[in-house]
Order: structure tokens, then sequence, then C-alpha cells
């Protein structure tokens, strides 16, 4: 687990991100924040493409100033981006993204919502993104969250009247929502919905604009404002202690593996509006005109009576004293017939009852997985820290059927502790995220059950209903069954409860070349989901393949436990690409997953379960040189793909570089936006340009432009400036455009065909100007663009040379594309002379 300490707030307090996964814990102030929510009866929907989109500056204010319910709908989970903090990429990385938005809802205040669509790399216009996407599935994902929130205001983060001048996922999502405004209370509209929503007509949609979006702030003073509302999101929140931008601030610095942290912020601050349809309030309140009372449900004039009353007399000393009344009130919203607001609202005062009381109600597993069929123990902690009359009736175990009736009086703080196992039904689906559960495409994730569209995670398998007869009325409150357990570098810490298989597989290396016909020991891990596992493994494998044995036993006695076999792999002698799967037999069944476990710090550990499988590539690759040092950036699997191909890859600590301690290496190459996230590189620059001139070879990945500290004079030894130009077609046609140079003939002959089977982009921050000291290699260029010939660029200084390039070797060598480690070969080996092919390195 990578460890560093980011702030969170549950709302006023800062914690330990441990706690941040655990229970809400509010105080008095913050209950009555919350009361004050309970009391507003408006919904308010913010609307971008990605994670990291969203202002939490307009979110923290509309949910904490308002006081309004706000959501905030990605359209997508960030799975093409990078990584700053890790070595997540695709699936795994919009996993990852995915909790880091919820981290930054429990610090905001506001709700979390996504689509189907996948993010499947930077677009330079909508069209493309649409036609990728699958226009009409994704409309159909935002009316289905515009129906199910019943938003009253809807806010776009981008303008969707300038497609192809920002990224086309950006555009897309302001386009989307403006559309679906109109069609979500169309009744002709995705009828199949109202089986499960109802329709809805949102009262006013607005871009969320700023200067940014003018060119200049010069430009934006001279705009025409008349249909815009300006708010002034720096408001100080006293029962909070905290400004709205300091909650903005921290509530960014969720997204870690983005390069989000950043200090907090105070003082006043400007947000503006501009109304696209729908009405203009007539004051800069987004709900001016809009009935945010209880008087806007029909029955609710009763409900409301009590609650604001509670709220102007709110006791902070002794919050369980409106308990009471607060059952009162609970009692007469049952007998509201809007269901909407009835399911929402009940849920928020559910909540403030059990917080005035002090009440905490906790369903413990004795271990944080299970498997389908198994017993769980589970010790159930009841604790009523009030004077008021509490008795735990129930506890159902909601997905496995089980019921107690302890019938219990929860005296004031004497904590009542059951003990009891159930067990987890055969039908019970194993845990994970649920959009990775079936086979998608490259702009859509499957999602079977309708009813799961929009959901940010996949719920808790078993929840612990707490029946709670309260001042004689009897309520019900949900818990997911959780894992809490203690480290002692860390302290009390909790995990999500899942189900897993009874066992899972993995090859270590995903990527396996062959550079002939000579056999590799490929090692299998199982690793048990229950005590006492045993069965066999084999490996299914293309045809022309040769796998030996067929099959062999494992017996593993301890849940968690892992075993290793062996197999010998021996690839066609013709070039061949295909997958192998092991295959785990127990009982006759099957399995053939592999679990993936994601823990950081900031956000809670998932399980993750995929295909398990490794790509196995047949190809003659030659190379020159043997060691290679590399100065790792923000994360990728490039060292590991170098060792496939025989290279000796050593980590390189920049603060360990000095001069002459890299003369040693035949190359050196450094990492995906190092510049951008290694500070240490400011002071090591020169020993670089050293070592190339004294006859090294180093490459450096791609890195973003201008994101680097200023001391950095140039990043190359001679004038080279980067740009935003990308490639994002895989498929765009690469030219050659020089051929005669080494790079694309030593030791490895170079063609056009070596870049087919590339995957998500070509490449990304290209060079737009260098010095005429650089050669540059190839040209490429999305349709309908000009050819840009900045993706490889390579200079000799002094005895060596200096390769800059934004192709994307960090997706395309985690891959197997074999046309990359062609490449990737030859610019280690520039200015070498010895040659030899991978056959000759052990290992």
């Amino acid at each position: 687990m990578r460890n560093f300490w980011v702030s969170v707030l549950t709302l006023t307090a800062v914690v330990s991100n441990s706690f941040a996964q655990g229970p809400n814990k509010p105080s008095s102030a913050e209950i009555h924040h919350n009361l004050q929510k309970l009391n507003f009866l408006g919904t308010a929907l913010y609307i971008a493409a990605h994670p990291d989109d969203e202002n939490t500056r307009l979110i923290s204010y509309l949910s904490n100033h308002d006081k309004a319910r706000t959501a905030y709908l990605s359209l997508t989970r960030g799975d093409g981006g990078q990584n700053l903090i890790g070595s997540e990429l695709r699936e795994l990385l919009g996993v990852l993204r995915t909790q880091e938005l919820l981290a930054a809802r429990r610090v905001d205040g506001g709700e979390q919502w996504f689509t189907r669509a996948n993010d499947f790399g930077y677009s330079k216009h909508p069209n493309e993104t649409l036609r990728i996407w699958d226009k009409k599935e994704v409309l159909g994902d935002v009316v289905w969250a515009i129906r199910n929130l019943k938003p009253d205001v809807i806010i776009n983060r981008f303008n969707h009247r300038t497609p192809g001048t920002t990224h086309g996922h950006h555009t897309s999502s302001a386009m989307l929502s403006v559309e679906a405004f109109d069609l979500a209370n169309d009744p002709n509209s995705y009828p199949n919905q109202l089986q499960s929503t109802s329709t809805w007509q949102p009262r006013r949609v607005f871009f969320n604009t700023s200067w940014w979006f003018y060119g200049s702030r010069e430009n934006f003073e001279k705009a025409d404002k008349s249909k815009m509302l300006k708010l002034d999101v720096g408001v100080f929140y006293p029962e909070l202690g905290l400004s709205n931008n300091e909650i903005a601030s921290m509530a960014s610095s969720q997204h870690l593996c983005q390069g989000f942290g950043r200090v907090t912020t105070r003082g006043s601050q400007d947000e503006y509006v501009e109304l696209l349809k729908g009405d203009l309030p007539s004051s800069n309140d987004l709900f001016d005109g809009i009935d945010t009372s209880w008087s806007r449900v029909k029955g609710g004039k009763a409900v409301g009576d009590i609650l604001y009353q509670i709220e102007k007399d709110f006791d902070f000393s002794n919050p369980s004293k409106h308990i009471p009344e607060l059952v009162k009130a609970y009692q007469l919203l049952q007998n509201v017939e809007d269901e909407h607001w009835k399911t929402l609202k009940s849920e928020e005062l559910k909540s403030i009852i059990l917080d005035c009381s002090g009440l905490y109600l906790e369903a413990n597993a004795e271990s944080a997985s299970t498997t389908s069929g198994s017993n769980v123990k589970i010790n159930v902690e009841a604790l009523n820290r009030s004077n008021q009359s509490i008795i735990l009736k129930e506890i159902n175990v909601i997905g496995a059927g089980h019921k107690l009736n302890p019938n219990k009086a929860l005296s004031n703080n004497a904590k009542e502790n059951v003990e009891f196992e159930f067990a987890v039904p055969q039908t019970t689906s194993n845990s994970g995220p649920y959009w990775l559960n079936e086979t998608g495409s490259l702009g859509m994730y499957t999602v079977t059950d309708p009813n799961m569209i929009g959901k940010p995670e996949t719920p808790s398998p078993f929840h612990a209903e707490f029946v709670l007869t309260i001042d004689g009325v009897d309520i019900g409150f949900q818990k997911p069954v959780i894992h809490r357990f203690s480290k002692p570098d860390k302290g009390e810490l909790y995990e999500p409860f899942v189900v897993l298989p009874e066992v899972t597989s993995s090859i270590a290396e995903k990527v396996l070349i062959f550079s002939d016909s000579k056999t590799k020991d490929v090692l299998v891990s199982v690793k048990a989901g229950k005590n006492n596992v045993s069965g066999e493994v084999s490996l299914k494998h293309p045809a022309g393949w040769h796998i030996s044995p067929e099959s062999i036993p494992f017996s593993i006695e301890q849940k968690g436990q892992e075993q290793s076999v062996i197999f010998k792999v021996t690839p066609p002698v013709e070039d061949s690409e295909g997958k192998i799967s092991p295959m785990v037999k127990i009982d006759g069944q099957v399995h053939t997953k592999e679990l993936v476990e994601i823990t950081y710090d900031h956000v809670p550990k998932q399980s993750i379960l995929l295909p398990s499988e490794a790509k196995v590539v047949r190809m003659n690759i030659q190379k020159s040189g043997e060691h290679i040092g590399y100065i790792m950036g923000a994360g990728d699997k490039v060292p590991e793909s170098l060792k496939q191909i025989g290279y000796q890859v050593h980590t390189i600590d920049p603060e360990t570089i000095q001069a002459g301690s890299l003369d040693k290496y035949d190359a050196v190459v450094v990492g995906i936006r190092a510049y951008n996230v290694v500070e240490e590189l400011k002071f090591k620059q020169p020993h670089l340009f050293d070592y190339v001139e004294r006859g090294g070879n180093l490459v450096v990945q791609y890195n973003t432009a201008g994101r680097w500290s200023k001391q950095f004079e140039n990043i190359a030894p001679y004038d080279l400036t980067l740009s935003r130009d990308r490639v994002t077609d895989e498929t765009a046609k690469v030219n050659i455009v020089a051929n005669d140079h080494s790079l694309v003939n030593f030791p490895n002959t170079i063609k056009e065909t070596d870049f087919d089977g590339w995957v998500q982009e070509r490449g990304l921050y290209f060079p737009k100007e260098w010095s005429s000291d650089f050669t540059p290699i190839l040209s490429m260029g999305d349709e309908g663009e000009a050819q840009t010939e900045g993706s490889l660029l390579v200079a000799p200084h002094g005895e060596g040379h200096y390769i800059y390039t934004g192709l994307s070797f960090f997706r395309e060598l985690p891959a197997g594309v074999s046309g990359a480690y062609k490449l990737f070969a030859n610019m280690l080996s520039i200015g070498k002379s010895e040659v030899k092919s991978e056959s000759n390195v052990k290992g």
C-alpha cells in the first residue's frame, strides 16, 4: 500500500483517510447542517465527461450553501488517462478514478453518477466521440440520470456550441445534456425506462462559463452577461469551520492519480453560469422561483412544520431531545404520496435520527471476503448513546435471508454485541465492478441490469438491517456488512466485505515474448478463496503452441494462501500471437478469473475479477546492449516489458545520479511524465546531458507540456518545444520519413506494418518546434489534419544520442504490440554495433 497522508473532510473534521472509508460520525454542528439539507427540497445536476472535470467549488456551494441535493454525472470513469501514483491503466484506472470521485463527493457533499461510456482516450471532435460511444445509448443514460435524480437545475461544465475546440468527450457531454434536457420529459423517448422511473422536466440548464472559454479575461469582461448569474463561491460556513473553497480544494485533492493534490484556498471567488434553456432567475440564486420547501410535496407541509421548528430550536448540546419529534415527522412522511421525495427524504431523516441518538450500528465480518456456499461469522455492535427509549427488535441480513430477533433494550452507553453466522447462498454473485462483468466495446461498457446503470459502484452483497423501536415506532436502518480491523502502523481500518471465487489464478507476466522457438517456463499462481481447496490447473492456448504438462494438481490448506505451478510453453516456428489462460478445475467447476486488488490509503480497497490470461507473442527481435537504466516517472510498465526481450533493467533513484554514475548503462530511459512529477530531475539534468556527451543513449518519453519546474530551461540538450499535439487514432497511417536512419534499420528493420495493432492512440504531447540538430523519424496525423513529425526525434550530442518520443510505448509494450518492441529496441541500440537476439540472453 502506498503511504501518503491526505486531509479528508467528514464535513468539519479533518481525519485520517482510513476513517473516510468507515462510518460517518458527525458532530452536533454537522447534524444541524444535515438537518438544513433535509429541509431543502431541490436538486442540482452537474454534468461533464471525466473524473476531475467537475467544478468542486460549485458542487460544494450547491450542496453546502444552497443545501441542495447535488450530483455529479461523469459520463466516463476516466479509463483512458494516465496514473501518477501507480501502474493501473485502462479498466483498473477506471476503478481507481471511480473511487477517487466517490472520495471527492464524501468531501464536498455531492453524489456520484456515471453513464456506460468508456473513456477510449483523447478525441478531437464530438462526431468521433459520439460515433464510438454509441450516441443513442449514452444519451439514454443521461436521460435516465435526469429522470431518476429529477433535478431542478442542470449545469454543464463545457460549452456545447464549440465542437472541435477541446476534447471531444468534453463537448459531447454538454451536447448530450442539452438534448436530454428536452427528452427527459418526453414519454416517447426511451419508453422502456418508464417501467422503473418517470418523466421529468428540469427547470433550467446552465453552462458553467468563465474567462477561459473566452480566450482571455479582457474578452470575458466585454462579453454579454445578460443571461449569466454570478455566484460568490468563497463563502464561509461557521458550522463547518471551513470556507467553501477550502472544501473544494480538499475534494479536488482526492484525484491523486491525476496529480490534483493542492493547497486549500480561502476568500471571495466568483463563478459564472450562463442560462441555456429554461427561465432566467431574477436573482443570483439558481433555485429562484422554484419551491424548495416541504410545501412542494403534497402532504409535506405537516412534515415541514415539525422539521423547520427542530432546525430553529436545535439543541447542540443534546440533539437526542429532538428524537420524539423526528420520529413523528418520519411517521408523517410515510404517508406522502410522492415516492421520489418520500424515499429520498426518509433516508435522510433516518440518518439524522441515528446521529441525534448517537446510535452506533455495525455488522463486522470476521474476514474481508467469503465464497458462495460458505458460512460467515458476524459480530454486531449496537450502542445507544442517549436517554431515549430504543429497542433492538430485529436484525435481518439482506442478501442472505437470515433473521434474528434479539428484542434487546439499548440502554444509554451500554454496548450490545450479537454474534451469529449466516450461510452465503450458492446463487450469490461474485463481487467486483459491475461494468466489468461483461465484455464491452471500445466506447461502451456492457451492463445487463438496466437498474445498475448510473450507479458509481456495485452495492455491497450483504446489508444488515437493524429494526429499532424508537419512541414506540419501528424503523429499519441498513448498514453494509464490512470488515473492521487494525494494523500497528495504520490503526483502525475498514474494508468492504466481498464475495470471491473459491480459487483465482494469475500469470505474473502479462506479455510473454518469444524471439525463437525455444521453450519458456511460465509460472501460474493459484490463490485460495477458502480453506482446503484442491484441484488441477491447465493452460488454454492458441493453436500451434505446445504446453507441458497438460495439467498440474494443486492443494491449498489456508484461505488466502497461494501455490505456484510451472508449465513449459513452446511457441510455433513461425510468427504468432495469442493468449494463454489458466483453467483451474475444482469438483468439475472451472475457474478462469484473476483477482486484482487496488490498495491506496485515500480510497477503500477494491477487489476486481478479470479474465486470467497473458498474451504470448512469437517474433524475431534483435537488440544491442544489455544494461538499461530506468528513471521512473508517473508510473508505467515499460521496465517489465523491456525485461521480456532480455534487457537487464535497473531502476535509478534520481537522488543517486552524479557525475559518471550513469556510464555503466548501455542506455538510460526516462519514464512517462518524469519531468512533470520528479522534482529532483531539475538538479540532475546536467548529469544526464553529460552522460549523452560521453557516448550514452538517453531516451525521454512523453511529458505534459509546460507542467514542470521553471528551473528546467529545457529537457533536451537543444531547443525543443512541446505542444498538445497528438494523434488519437491508433490506426492513423504512419510514414517513415527518415528511411535511411539507423533508428529504423538497426538492429531491426522497421516497416509501416510495424504500426499495425497499436492500441488507444499513436502518441501525445508531440514537440511542435525543435532545433535543426534533431532528425524527425516519422510523420503521422489524424484524419483531416496535417501530418506532424514530432512523434520521434533523435539528435547526436557529443559521442551519444538524445531521443525524445511522444509515442505511447507505455500502452503498446504492455499490450504486446510487436512493432513497438522492435522500435524501442532500436532506440536503445542506437550507436551500438554488437547485435544479439533475445534467444542468446538468459531469462
